[in-house]
């Protein structure tokens, strides 16, 4: 005979073992006998206070007696009928002879089924959690789907997503049960599915460089594994400055059998891939083609140079190949029918508005691609809407309609607008379960090193550098000049020039360079991170603190 106390809300003395049962089972015998008590202290409180009339002699109660009312008319908080200890039950939770394995099965003696509700809903850990009533029934059912566990913490059970189909249908086959199971949205199945079907490809990490793969960090081998595992298609949006640029770079080393690789970047990034690129994976510096939306001026750092607007045909024929988000909707033809398996898209933020050029260029280019690593440090989940086009370009199957998308994860919206955000800890999940990976540099402080110096090139537009290229051939006419003047007052007077000139170069240098300064400032923006900026040039204060009053 086991004892269950009411005293100081214990279970006096016996632990989960000594009864059997699991903590679940626990918690629902105790919320049961609590409401239940509850219950008769409320009907015993109306009995104490209603009149009762004298009645004559042999008269009845209008109240049964104790002795008139079946004992299972009394259910224990255990569940079932237990009329032997029913008034030990009334007092003191109660006391149980032998626990029936089917305490929750419903006396369906007249015909009814209880009815259970089980919820499953996508867990942060990328499982497919149910949660539900207790139910011995369900319980033993879920049980004995495979790799099925508990979460004790968060009382819920847990599938891999691989089971899902199997989780919807065990709870309908439970026999004595009214089973109603609320499904995972369908576009959360769909996104589950395709990413099931994505070639696991980490067997291919080995192939990264040995110089390369020494200098990566742990987190960044996991980014990189994580990409490779999700078929070469993934998001990578850690934080500005956790080496991002490199995590794509080793994965395309990975890929080396589907090069030739297109990276879209934003303008002012273009030079800097190409030197990463070429500095990582020693590759010559005439297998890296840059591209530029205008002709003039000399190779970028020895990398070869194309022009997006020179007459004739244009060819892309670089191992990597390094253009810009503005560049795509000239030659987006040009780069569908090269059919590149690779695709790099560094910022892919700037994809954000489905309605700009930009971004109906890209999708196409981007869709056809084998293989398609996005990089963002901000990935927009408070503003959903500016996720889907990233999305789209991962898995277009999926992500075929922006009102399915915006209905669930953007509030809704009216004529198409889609501006708020809702279902917001789910949309997370998906992300990092099927496409998203994203570190902070508080997840993973201990592995940074204390400082690192970077250097970042900033590609000026032949625009900007014309008149300082025109100072440097009127520089370079006047040293002539002084070699071959005889005449001192004419050497001091074109000296007198030369000095000028190289004043003006260094004034107007810097004039030069403030469009791609507030361009990798507008990126600095987007990213969210901290900064602090240095600079000499009064023309170049002035047009930061200008453009930073407005952005920020």
């Amino acid at each position: 005979m086991a004892g269950l106390s009411g005293g100081g809300g214990g279970w006096g003395g016996y632990d989960d073992d000594d009864w059997g049962l699991s903590a679940e089972q626990l918690d629902q015998m105790e919320r049961d006998a609590i409401r239940q008590l509850a219950e008769r202290k409320a009907s015993a409180s109306a009995a104490s206070t209603a009149p009762i009339p004298a009645s004559p002699l042999g008269a009845t109660s209008p109240l049964p007696s104790r002795a008139t009312v079946p004992a299972a008319a009394v259910s224990s908080p255990l569940g079932g009928n237990h009329p032997a200890t029913r008034a030990s039950l009334e007092a003191r939770f109660g006391k149980v002879e032998a626990l029936s394995p089917s305490r929750n099965a419903v006396n369906n003696s007249q015909g009814s089924s209880p009815k259970i509700s089980v919820h499953l809903f996508l867990h942060s850990s990328g499982m497919i959690a149910a949660r539900f009533p207790y139910s011995q029934l369900l319980v033993d059912a879920f049980r004995k789907i495979p790799k099925a566990s508990w979460n004790a913490k968060e009382r819920v059970w847990m599938f891999p997503p691989s089971s899902l189909a199997i989780v919807e249908e065990v709870p309908r086959s439970v026999p004595g049960l009214t089973v109603e199971v609320h499904k995972l949205d369908p576009l959360v199945q769909r996104a589950l599915a395709a990413a099931l079907r994505s070639k696991d490809l980490r067997g291919l990490y080995d192939r990264i460089p040995p110089h390369l793969e020494s200098k990566l960090m742990p987190f960044q081998r996991e980014g990189i594994r994580f990409v490779l595992q999700h078929g070469g298609r993934a998001l990578i949006a850690d934080e500005m400055g956790l080496g991002k640029t490199l995590q794509a770079i080793a994965v395309a080393s990975c890929l080396r059998d589907a090069w030739p690789v297109l990276v879209i970047s934003p303008s002012s990034l273009r030079l800097h891939w190409a030197s990463a690129i070429q500095s990582w994976l020693n590759i010559p510096v005439e297998d890296i083609l840059v591209v530029l939306p205008h002709t003039g001026g000399s190779h970028k750092a020895g990398f070869r140079v194309a022009y997006s607007n020179s007459k004739g045909d244009f060819h892309l024929d670089g191992v990597f190949n390094v253009i810009s988000y503005d560049v795509v909707p000239k030659i987006q033809s040009t780069l569908l029918d090269l059919d590149f398996k690779i695709v790099i898209a560094d910022e892919s933020h700037f994809m954000k508005n489905g309605q700009a050029k930009r971004t109906v260029a890209s999708l196409p280019v981007l869709q056809k691609a084998q293989y398609v690593v996005l990089l963002s440090g901000t990935p927009a989940l408070s503003r959903p809407i500016e996720l889907f086009t990233q999305i789209q370009a991962l898995y277009p199957t999926v992500y075929k309609s922006v009102s399915e998308y915006g209905n669930i994860y953007c509030k809704g919206g009216f004529f198409g607008l889609y501006q708020g955000a809702s279902n917001h800890e789910e949309l997370h999940n998906l992300m990092k379960a099927t496409v998203m990976i994203r570190r902070l540099k508080k997840d993973v402080l201990s592995q940074l090193p204390v400082k690192r110096r970077q250097q970042v090139f900033l590609d000026l537009s032949e625009k900007d550098v014309k008149n300082v290229r025109a100072l440097f051939i009127e520089l370079e006419t006047l040293k002539v000049k002084i070699e071959s003047s005889d005449s001192k007052e004419m050497i001091d007077s074109l000296r007198f020039a030369y000095q000028n000139i190289v004043n003006k170069i260094y004034t107007d240098s810097a004039v030069a360079k403030i469009p791609a300064v507030l361009d990798f400032l507008g990126t600095m923006i987007e990213e969210g991170c901290k900064f602090l900026i240095f600079a000499h040039h009064q023309p170049m204060i002035d047009a930061i603190e200008k453009h930073l009053l407005v952005s920020i």
